[in-house]
């Protein structure tokens, strides 16, 4: 059977990805003075102006307006006539407390005012998804490696000078053809830069497929009938927040799977790790990367199911795809034995109280080989094989 799976990827001066940058770098500011801050933190930027808002609980104190001009200038949005500069752009907040009624949740779960011993209770209902194969090195699926690669690349190539007409935004896709589920080609490439005005289309044409496409494209995948689409628009000079509002978590499927694994509809970046939204989804993606790296399966997705103030899972689902060595049954039984997807139980696994979110914010969460995220790696591979050797 042939099917066709398409992802996108954005690059970091997109108007959405800016807004995620400035809501995760607030929340690193924060957790690198009080750990234990609770937040929830939002941001919208259109043209000449930042509205940060949210809910905050912390004994931390952040420069808000200048740490936004910070994050804005280091993107690369530095001078006015493109429409959105840092150091003439209007910063607003709008900050208050997180809600007494979440805190209690939170603080005092379901099972504690039980006389149980639990400490942290789900931040907020909901379900998360986790997902892992074995079509790349990094346990992701093509489409959406691949189209994170180009779109990092696109910004590299920019900020070094090598591609002196390119400005922040951009966007990147890639449709790869799947015969009984393995990738046989790269059926389409899209690459949009924005740019400077006097440059040509054909110039730019060239520099990107010179510059981006050819150095990331698998050889053996890309072909005659590869159709390779620069920016088809035909022109992209008015970009980042002039041209369209950004807001935080409106990406999400470029910051996870790429549309090719469910998920749960909440997003990430603001979020302190007691949102399930956020530490939920990265151990669900932790246990599925180590289901596919233990040769249990070749494709894994794991759901989890939560309630506000309740620390265990309500539920807890895997799915193999009829890939999996065992019944899916029993390897979520496998599974269970050892990760633990309790928030607090998370939050201490995977160390999640650092300061580590703004590098999340662009370029995807999961699979990523240049940043030491905790829920990448495979340190239990010898704790499941042992949990799933009892079933065998």
């Amino acid at each position: 059977m042939t099917v066709l799976l398409t992802s996108e990827s954005v690059t970091e001066g997109h108007p959405d990805k800016i807004a995620d940058q400035i809501s995760d770098g607030i929340l690193d500011a924060l957790l690198s003075q009080d750990p234990l801050s609770r937040v929830a933190c939002e941001t919208l930027v259109t043209t000449g102006l930042v509205l940060v808002s949210g809910e905050i609980t912390t004994d931390a104190y952040v420069d808000v307006p200048r740490l936004c001009r910070e994050i804005i200038a280091e993107i690369g949005y530095t001078r006015a006539k493109y429409g959105f500069d840092a150091d003439t752009c209007a910063v607003l907040t709008t900050i208050r407390d997180q809600s007494q009624d979440i805190a209690l949740g939170v603080g005092r779960p379901v099972e504690a005012r039980a006389g149980g011993q639990e400490s942290l209770g789900a931040g907020d209902q909901g379900m998360v998804v986790g997902f892992a194969c074995d079509e790349t090195p990094e346990l992701m699926p093509l489409p959406i490696s691949l189209a994170h690669r180009l779109a990092a690349r696109l910004a590299e190539v920019r900020k070094d000078r090598r591609l002196p007409f390119a400005l922040p935004d951009g966007k990147t896709q890639v449709t790869v053809r799947y015969q009984d589920g393995r990738p046989e080609a790269v059926e389409t490439v899209v690459v949009s830069t924005q740019h400077t005005p006097e440059v040509s289309n054909e110039e730019i044409r060239a520099e990107i497929c010179r510059q981006v496409i050819d150095p990331v494209l698998p050889a053996e995948l890309v072909g005659a009938n590869t159709r390779i689409l620069v920016n088809p628009s035909g022109r992209f000079v008015l970009g980042g927040p002039h041209a369209d509002t950004g807001l935080t978590g409106r990406k999400i499927i470029v910051d996870t799977y790429g549309g090719a694994a469910h998920h749960g509809g909440g997003a990430f970046s603001g979020k302190d790790p007691t949102k399930v939204d956020r530490s939920g989804a990265y151990a669900a993606r932790w246990a599925a990367k180590h289901v596919v790296a233990a040769g249990l399966a070749s494709r894994c997705e794991i759901q989890i199911a939560y309630a506000i103030g309740v620390a265990h899972p309500l539920a807890v689902e895997i799915e193999t795809f009829g890939t999996g060595v065992l019944p899916d049954r029993q390897l979520g039984e496998a599974v269970l034995r050892v990760f633990d997807f309790r928030p607090a139980a998370i939050i201490e696994a995977l160390d999640l109280r650092r300061p580590i979110y703004r590098q999340t914010a662009s370029y995807g969460h999961f699979g990523r080989p240049d940043a030491d995220f905790s829920w990448e790696r495979l340190d239990r591979l010898q704790d499941l094989e042992k949990a799933a050797a009892v079933y065998r």
